[in-house]
């Protein structure tokens, strides 16, 4: 008998038919003996829908009755689940994030969790009752209702999972585990049986949406064993665990890329102590995160051409407070591109492995892709490329790296 998480995405809790197989996935993990927590979603677009009324109220809204509308998605699904599990006889009952209660600090739309009481809950677990939690809420230091901010389900459930000592926590969406590159883009792309932390965390973060980074961070610091499953198949899924668990690395286990990139040049910067913390420090003011950044000196050694990424959505204001410091700055031009790609290749087995930058940059200019800037880690490499070339650059890289399907 094990102790099971079992999250479920808005795409699973999508409308009844889908709640009543959500049940029936639940149920069988029940008859098999093992003690079931269950974390939901609102259905897919619910959210959305109640972000929009609150805007149409209130353009200028309290972020904590913000939260008290949008956290009610995931109460009607945590209702319908357990009614759907007592109608095939398993006994059942809804759990709201103040009920449980998980605790969390009052960054409202942005929560982080701070405690999880699971004595009553992990009681019924004990009994054979299922406990069907309402995922991306819980209850502030006043005893409101708080958000964990989007993806916040996969967070509750990976939490919930190391509060009450579960085995393992699936997290069931509309894919059937992490593959090696995206496989509407890469059609030789492979299902991996397991994946570590740190490649999960670097995939995520770089683009990957099969897992919200949040929740990859915190099972990785409980070491919670993760397993990806798709809600519409009984196929095995792909595990996240620790690195002792994988025998053999390989030295790349997939490419990824996001389009969510902006690219911004200033031109003959004057090369002198103080000016990039200048650059910088005024975006971070402004809420304006940097991600990849490059530095190139002129010949005569006064001026620098300084390029760094932005995320697109933040490209129109970080072009404003840099016009806004041109003399401050001292600067000659202000360049943005927003028809740019980040792609990344990741694995823990760059680590004890040389060649890997080559093999990478030699891949890319084989197909003429010209690479625009370059950024590092222990386990990833990313470059950041034309658009057009997206689709050419991920095949040429998977193939380059021995990830195609036999």
């Amino acid at each position: 008998m094990a102790r099971l998480v079992l999250k479920f995405g808005g795409t699973s809790v999508g409308d009844i038919d889908r709640i009543r197989n959500v049940a029936e996935r639940v149920k069988r993990e029940v008859d098999a003996g093992h003690e079931v927590a269950v974390v939901v979603s609102a259905m897919a677009g619910e959210t959305d829908r109640l972000d929009s009324l609150v805007r149409r109220v209130a353009p200028l809204h309290d972020a904590r009755e913000y939260d008290s509308v949008v956290a009610s998605g995931e109460q009607v699904t945590a209702g319908l689940t357990a009614l759907a599990l007592q109608e095939i006889g398993v006994s059942a009952r809804s759990w709201l994030g103040w009920q449980i209660p998980l605790r969390t600090n009052d960054a409202h739309s942005a929560a982080r969790i701070q405690k999880i009481e699971t004595e009553l809950l992990g009681a019924r677990l004990t009994q054979g009752q299922v406990a069907v939690c309402a995922g991306f809420q819980g209850i502030g230091p006043d005893n409101r209702i708080t958000t964990l901010g989007r993806g916040g389900s996969d967070t509750s459930a990976v939490a919930l999972a190391a509060a009450i000592g579960a085995d393992r926590c699936d997290i069931y969406t509309d894919v059937d585990g992490v593959y090696t590159a995206d496989p509407r883009i890469v059609t030789q792309a492979r299902k991996l049986d397991k994946i570590t932390y740190e490649e999960m965390l670097e995939l995520a973060s770089l683009g990957a949406k099969v897992l919200q980074t949040r929740s990859v961070e915190m099972a990785m610091k409980h070491r919670v064993r993760v397993q990806v499953r798709s809600s519409f198949s009984d196929l095995p899924g792909t595990l996240v665990v620790d690195e002792d668990e994988i025998v053999e690395q390989q030295v790349v286990s997939g490419v990824t890329y996001s389009r969510n990139e902006a690219k911004i040049t200033l031109r003959r910067v004057e090369d002198q102590p103080g000016i990039a913390a200048n650059v910088f420090g005024v975006l971070a003011d402004n809420h304006v995160n940097v991600d990849m950044i490059v530095q190139n000196i002129s010949e005569d050694g006064r001026a620098t051409d300084l390029t760094f990424t932005v995320l697109r959505p933040d490209l129109d204001k970080a072009v404003r407070v840099l016009e806004a410091v041109k003399g401050e700055v001292g600067y000659d031009a202000l360049v943005s591109d927003s028809n740019v790609v980040k792609v990344s290749i990741v694995g823990v087995g760059m680590r004890s492995y040389a060649g890997v930058a080559k093999t990478m940059f030699s891949a890319l200019a084989e197909k003429n892709i010209n690479i625009q800037v370059i950024s590092t880690s222990e386990i990833k490499i990313s470059v950041l490329i034309a658009g057009e070339y997206t689709e050419l650059a991920l095949r040429a890289l998977h193939t380059a790296f021995d990830l195609d399907a036999g």
